[in-house]
């Protein structure tokens, strides 16, 4: 499947994935404190994103699967505004188990 271009009011080095998914691909580094667009809304990056990393298309809410390549990948452990950077410290994988090292013993 070919990858799609976001939506025509959205920074264009972001990368749609999949028309379903909720998240969008860096195709580019961004740097903290530019302005970009998604969905015609200006987000201003409050910390780097590196190539190939994921940011919210839309508001995704606390509970609610991630969507990458149009299959759901994990889901949010909290609210995730547009334009934030969805990653491990915001989503639990749907592949791999969680481990918590709180209180584990050594």
């Amino acid at each position: 499947m070919a990858a799609l271009m976001p939506d025509a009011d959205t920074d264009r080095r972001l990368l749609l994935l999949h028309a379903d998914d909720n998240v969008l691909i860096t195709r580019s580094p961004i740097g903290v404190g530019e302005t970009i667009q998604i969905r015609g809304a200006d987000v201003t990056m409050v910390r780097a994103m590196p190539l190939g990393h994921k940011l919210a298309r839309r508001p995704i809410a606390a509970g609610e699967k991630v969507s990458k390549y149009g299959a759901p990948i994990g889901t949010a452990t909290r609210d995730i505004a547009a334009g934030e950077h969805v990653h491990v410290h915001n989503i639990a994988s749907d592949y791999t188990q969680s481990i918590s090292l709180q209180g584990a013993s050594q």
